[in-house]
C-alpha cells in the first residue's frame, strides 16, 4: 500500500487531497515535526532533506509535493498523452516556481499578485479546471495555494470572484473536505 508521510499541517494535505479524489488507498504517516521523527535515520532514508510529503508505493519512493502530484496523476490519474502530462508539469511547477513564491514571498507579493491572480482568472473565465473541462492533479497544485490565501495571508478574493468560484467549486469536492477542507475557513 502506498505511504504518504506527512506533518500536522504541511504540504501532505495537497498529496492527500489528490489521492482521495483518485481513490489510491494509502496509509498516512504523521510524523511529529516538534519530537524531530523527520529527522531520524528511517525517514532521511525516504527524504535526505527531512521535509514532507514524501511517498513510498512499493519501490518508488519520492518527496516534493508537485513531482509526487505528476507521479500520481501518471501511475493513477490517467494522464496518458504526452501533451497531458506536460501541461500537468508546466501548471504543477507554475503552482510551485511562480504562483506560491509570487504570493508567499512577502516581498513580491504586492508586485505580482494582480498579475498572478489577474492571469489565473482570465483562464478560469474559458474553462471551468485549470486544463479545461475536467478536474486534474493541476486544479490540486493551483488549487491548494488559493485555498491556503486566505487561510494564512487572509487575503480574500473580493477583486477576482472567478477565482473564488473556482475555488468555492474546489472546496466543495468530498476529497477536498477529506484533505484540505478541514483547516480551511473559506466560503
Amino acid at each position: 500500500m502506498l505511504k504518504l508521510y506527512g506533518a500536522a499541517r504541511s504540504r501532505a494535505s495537497i498529496v492527500q487531497w489528490y489521492l482521495e479524489e483518485l481513490e489510491v488507498p494509502y496509509e498516512f504517516i504523521l510524523l511529529d515535526l516538534q519530537a524531530k521523527e523527520h529527522r531520524q535515520a528511517d525517514f532521511l532514508a525516504i527524504n535526505p532533506f527531512g521535509k514532507v510529503p514524501a511517498i513510498v508505493d512499493g519501490t518508488v519512493v519520492l518527496w516534493e509535493s508537485g513531482a509526487i502530484l505528476l507521479y500520481l496523476a501518471e501511475r493513477y490519474g490517467g494522464a496518458q498523452t504526452l501533451e497531458e502530462r506536460a501541461l500537468l508539469a508546466q501548471w504543477s511547477l507554475f503552482a510551485n516556481a511562480t504562483f506560491g513564491p509570487g504570493i508567499f514571498i512577502e516581498s513580491s507579493r504586492e508586485r505580482e499578485m494582480p498579475n498572478l491572480f489577474g492571469t489565473l482568472s482570465r483562464v478560469l473565465e474559458q474553462q471551468p479546471f485549470v486544463l479545461g473541462d475536467r478536474f486534474t492533479a493541476a486544479d490540486v497544485a493551483v488549487g491548494s495555494y488559493l485555498a491556503y490565501v486566505p487561510m494564512m495571508l487572509k487575503i480574500g478574493y473580493d477583486d477576482y470572484p472567478v477565482l473564488q468560484t473556482y475555488l468555492n467549486t474546489l472546496m466543495q469536492r468530498p476529497a477536498f473536505q477529506r484533505s484540505l477542507g478541514a483547516r480551511s475557513p473559506v466560503s
